[in-house]
């Protein structure tokens, strides 16, 4: 039988595990051969997973341990669910609050087995292969998503006339609205149907998924120039050489993977190749590369699919379903958002790529700059006028210094103190683990929270880094469980013993990850909610989840806090002061084109989900709104979108875009006046609020409560700088 072996992990695909997902199918992942035993629901709940300290034991956790705990704590959480079944429907009076913990006390060890999984798969993926995990998945998420699909707890909820305590009629809220999205108000042939139905989604979800990989996979561009890759960042060269062990000598593979794309684009100097790369990446999944891998006719059928179960729960459309797991609340409101929001992003756009031209003109460009010129002219006019060279930059940015600056700024703003346990187990010599003591507590000598880094989960990284925010258990004040996540990353690890080795130097879109994963982290980790499903993200409006996380990177926007973390990795010197004055441009150059970006895939997804109109109709409906550059007539993007036709984000992309306009918010009140006394006080109102509440509360009144207002989109505008005082913003 495997059992757990210490090396460094293979390549995983990301855990998206969106909140509070309605009736999602599971799907079909590549993965590892592996024999494991079957989940079993016999013998001691959990044993081993957890120490007698309460804190995973990933010195002797193996596969067959994870499968047994889940398999336990799934039958227990089963069984609890039927039995409260069977009291209801025996006469039970209804005790919401009763019934709550009851759930929060059995389904908490499960959480843990899963969190642990989790950790473990994104972590090092031979600990715990795809199939295993996938196996774990599953049935966790089945036990857990019995409480929301009993049809007798439903009932009880929806009829019961008072329930005490603002924790639990938030709880009821969420009950019951999990409960019609899940059919249950639904006869016996249309729960049928339904169930029928999202077997179908489920298939077709998946052809466009694999048909997408293929496409990704079937084009491989090899450039033998060095010329063509000079400029590349070592990650992106290490990515695309065929051995990737000499990066410098090539031959170098172009893929169609996101990241390979973006980076190609961005430093290829040759149009032509550019171009080719561009338009391959434009043209995937279409009938036009390869009749045999379009996904067109896959699309339309999860378009209609999703249409008839919005139809089947009550609902006008798609995009009016997904409304009612966000903050914005509808499609109006939205659409007026994305109105105001264009305003000023529009004309900006215009003006910044007049001026691109200009710059490019002016450097020697004789063509009229298309799309795949944009990201390379973008970078050479920050390098030539601004003295922005990205590379050079992240000499100043060494991990361990970004760590601790980030650790440090955090204790300040939310009153909080992050100690390092030397002794706490982890699954690999690297990763490191600490405590989080939080001055208001009520014992403010005891750990609230803790949480692992992992810097090096992975080896191969497709030309960019990433980070996760795993959440191994929540708060859960009815199972005694304090909470615990890990902070997974995927830097290039230093080589052992080398004198020439040093730590990852991050650039700036790196350090803007880092700050994002450990602000969710944050809210994981601060939370005050009294249940499991309310606490940290649990039960955070979807356009809502990353604020926490935004808010965070958002103080990257402040030099004295750039220059705080910044420090030469050999010789310690500070990033220059006019430097760190400039580093916003990486932000804000192109702003506006890269808002009206956002704005169209966000209105293109919502009319994806409430329009009849074929697919390419909506397109070149959208375009020209949102677009300067007119639209390629072979352009087939949203053949390729695999967020929202085979993810979790239909309908809800904008979300990631209004995350940030309420961050965007938030920070403005920090950035009033920017002092370490001005920066305390406004975090311990932020921590009492956002951090504390969780899901206990809707957003849009935690919202409330820190701000004294409603949310505005000007605060965005103002820190991307497109907006125009001169423009009325008709209440914005």
């Amino acid at each position: 039988m495997l059992n757990l072996l210490r090396r460094r992990p293979a390549p995983v695909p990301l855990i998206r595990a969106a909140l509070g997902a309605p009736l999602h199918t599971s799907e079909n992942r590549p993965g590892y051969i592996v024999l494991v035993p079957e989940i079993g629901e016999e013998g001691t709940l959990g044993e081993g997973v957890l120490k007698p300290d309460g804190l995973p034991a990933f010195s002797d956790i193996t596969i067959e341990m994870c499968l047994g705990a889940i398999g336990q704590q799934a039958s227990a959480v089963e069984k609890s669910v039927k039995a409260l079944e069977s009291d209801l429907q025996g006469g039970r009076q209804l005790d919401a609050a009763g019934i709550f913990r009851e759930l929060d006390a059995v389904t908490g060890p499960l959480e843990t087995t899963w969190g642990v999984g989790k950790a473990l798969y994104l972590g090092n993926s031979t600990l715990i292969p795809t199939k295993s995990y996938m196996n774990i998945h599953e049935r966790a998420r089945n036990a857990r998503a019995a409480k929301f699909c009993n049809p007798t707890v439903y009932k009880a909820l929806q009829e019961a006339t008072f329930v005490a305590g603002a924790d639990e009629q938030r709880l009821r809220q969420k009950f019951l609205l999990e409960g019609k999205l899940n059919g249950l108000t639904l006869d016996k042939d249309k729960q049928d149907g339904l169930k029928e139905l999202l077997t179908h989604l489920g298939r077709e979800r998946a052809s466009f998924k694999n048909k997408v990989n293929m496409a990704v996979h079937s084009f491989g561009h090899v450039v033998a120039d060095f010329n063509l890759v000079r400029d590349f960042p070592p990650a992106l060269l290490e990515a695309t050489a065929v051995d990737s062990s000499q990066p410098l000598e090539g031959p170098w593979k172009i893929t169609l993977q996101p990241q390979v794309v973006d980076g190609f684009l961005k430093h290829c100097p040759e149009r032509l190749q550019r171009w080719n790369v561009w338009r391959a990446n434009v043209l995937k999944a279409s009938s036009q590369q390869s009749k045999a891998l379009e996904t067109s006719t896959h699309l339309e059928k999860i378009r209609g699919l999703r249409q008839r179960q919005a139809n089947l729960l009550g609902y006008a459309n798609f995009a009016e379903m997904s409304m009612q797991t966000k903050m914005v609340g509808s499609v109006d409101n939205l659409k007026q958002i994305f109105a105001k929001l264009l305003k000023f992003s529009g004309p900006a756009q215009s003006v910044e790529l007049e001026k691109l031209q200009t710059f490019a003109q002016d450097s020697g460009c004789d063509y009229k700059l298309e799309a795949y010129d944009v990201a390379y002219w973008r970078r050479k006019q920050l390098a030539a006028e601004h003295g922005l060279q990205e590379q050079k930059l992240s000499e100043f940015f060494p991990l361990p210094r970004v760590l601790s600056g980030m650790f440090a700024l955090s204790e300040k703003l939310f009153g909080i103190q992050i100690v390092e346990q030397p002794k706490a187990e982890v699954w690999h010599p690297a990763v490191k683990f600490y405590d989080v003591f939080d001055a208001d507590s009520s014992n403010s000598s005891t750990p609230v929270g803790g949480f692992y880094v992992d810097c090096y989960s992975k080896e191969h990284k497709f030309g960019r880094n990433n980070g996760w925010m795993v959440g191994i258990r929540n708060s859960n004040r009815t199972a005694g469980l304090t909470p615990l996540c890990a902070l997974i990353f995927n830097f290039s690890e230093p080589p052992q013993g080398s004198p020439e080795s040093r730590p990852p130097l991050l650039c700036y879109d790196d350090l803007q990850m880092v700050f994002k994963t450990f602000g969710s982290g944050l809210q994981h980790l601060l939370t005050q909610a009294g249940y499991s499903d309310l606490a940290g993200l649990s039960n955070i409006e979807w356009d809502a989840s990353q604020v926490s996380g935004h808010v965070m990177s958002n103080f990257l926007d402040d030099p004295t806090v750039i220059r705080s973390l910044s420090g030469h990795f050999s010789t310690g010197e500070p990033l220059e002061a006019g430097l760190s004055q400039k580093m916003r441009l990486l932000k804000t150059q192109l702003a506006g084109y890269n808002l009206c970006q956002d704005l169209y895939l966000a209105d293109l997804d919502v009319e994806l989900h409430r329009s009849n109109a074929f697919w390419l109709q909506i397109v070149r409906k959208l375009w020209p709104v949102y677009h300067c550059m007119p639209l390629d007539k072979m352009d087939a993007h949203p053949c390729s979108l695999t967020d929202i036709f085979a993810g979790d984000w239909a309908a809800a992309q904008f979300s990631h875009l209004y995350s940030r306009l309420i961050a965007a918010d938030i920070s403005s009140s920090f950035a009033e006046q920017r002092s370490e006394d001005n920066y305390a006080a406004v975090g311990r109102r932020y921590k009492q609020t956002f951090l504390s509440s969780g899901g206990s509360v809707p957003t849009a009144e935690v919202f409330r409560r820190f701000q004294g207002r409603d949310p505005s989109g000007e605060a965005l505008l103002k820190s991307l700088d497109i907006f125009v005082p001169s423009q009325t913003t008709d209440s914005n």
